[in-house]
């Protein structure tokens, strides 16, 4: 028997990177930073030239924290999980802001999937469940974007545990 012939195929049933969601890109941080830096100044030198100067040093102090948090923000937004489901094997790699991974592996044949839903909310969690093992993935997804998801991730599991498809 050739060897080729015992190569186990395992094609890649699931392939999603999931992103938390950020509207602002550098540039538009930029520009809003800036019109608040002008609209602070403008609002502040009346009192500067009037001698209360500390009142400026406060304006300029929301801008400074205004930066802050946007920078904080952005970020938070480098973390990401990223799902590979294959038919033999489920790998979910969560990567945080500050770059920790965790890895974990799951068999798709004892995997489940459960779901808290809220009646009037919609999706609050999906959890990947094998044995005492329980793992929540897309937290930071919108309850929109998390039902949809999670009915990708339904259709790939029932897909993966039915098996590859052999072609000869």
């Amino acid at each position: 028997m050739n060897e080729n012939n015992l190569k186990i195929h395992d094609e890649t049933v699931l392939d999603a990177k999931l992103i938390p969601h950020r509207s602002l890109n550098a540039r538009g941080l930029s520009i809003i930073l800036s019109c608040v830096a002008i609209v602070s100044l403008c609002a502040s030198l009346p009192f500067f030239l009037m001698g209360a100067w500390p009142v400026a040093g406060f304006f300029g102090l929301d801008v400074f924290l205004l930066y802050i948090a946007f920078r904080a923000s952005s970020r938070s937004a480098r973390a990401y999980e990223h799902i590979v489901l294959t038919h033999f094997d489920m790998s979910l790699r969560k990567v945080s802001a500050k770059g920790r991974e965790q890895l974990w592996h799951f068999i798709p044949c004892w995997t489940r999937m459960k779901l808290d839903e809220h009646e009037e909310f919609g999706v609050q969690r999906i959890l990947l469940v094998q044995k005492q093992k329980e793992i929540e993935v897309a937290s930071f997804l919108g309850a929109e974007e998390k039902a949809e998801f999670a009915n990708r991730l339904k259709s790939a599991l029932s897909e993966a545990r039915r098996g590859p498809t052999y072609n000869y």
